[in-house]
């Protein structure tokens, strides 16, 4: 699951996680945010609605960081005014740098699971000290050997809590149709 096998999801257009726009969790933990100088990273953003929307409340350091060229060249097209700048095709394994706020939307349900526990201390270490990790987590097994991964919410508490301190890590109440029920709302903060 390199570069390569994300580029081809992209280019024979099998994204069925893609649901158009940004999810109702995300969107609703975004309107809640006061504070619109923060750092934000959006990794494995693929389409990154998530950007796009903080970007039309006045979010201005808002990062997106995508390993498929195609998802990124589909985000410029959609979004030409976003900074060019805080646009990355890269590897969030190999990224550097720190941030306030890095928010999750389908990235961790697509990474294999023996790197599950390198992706929670790789976000430890990309946040600033008490920075937040939130966004959602599929809350339920789908039993296959490809991207998504599902999981239970105590494997997640086992993988997140040595790195964060678990704020929050309910069944989202406002999930989308096809995923109600099935989905974890977390928020966590860097230890």
């Amino acid at each position: 699951m390199d570069k390569k096998y994300w580029e081809n999801k992209y280019k024979d257009g099998e994204t069925h996680w893609n649901i158009g726009y940004v999810s109702t969790p995300l969107k609703e933990y975004a309107d809640s945010l006061e504070d619109k100088t923060i750092k934000v990273l959006i990794p494995g953003a693929g389409n990154a609605y998530e950007a796009e929307y903080l970007h039309s409340l006045g979010f201005n350091n808002v990062y997106v960081l995508e390993i498929s060229s195609p998802a990124i060249e589909n985000f410029k097209k959609r979004v030409p005014d976003f900074p060019a700048e805080h646009i990355i095709e890269g590897d969030f394994f190999t990224h550097t740098g720190k941030y306030d706020l890095i928010l999750e939307q389908t990235f961790f349900c697509a990474i294999e699971r023996k790197r599950r526990k390198e992706y929670a201390v790789k976000m430890r270490d990309l946040l600033n000290e008490g920075g937040k990790l939130a966004g959602l987590l599929f809350g339920h097994e789908f039993g296959k050997d490809e991207p998504p991964f599902g999981g239970t919410k105590e494997e997640y508490e086992s993988i997140f809590s040595e790195y964060f301190i678990i704020d929050e890590m309910e069944v989202a109440r406002n999930s989308i149709k096809p995923r109600e029920g099935r989905e974890l709302f977390f928020e966590l903060t860097r230890r």
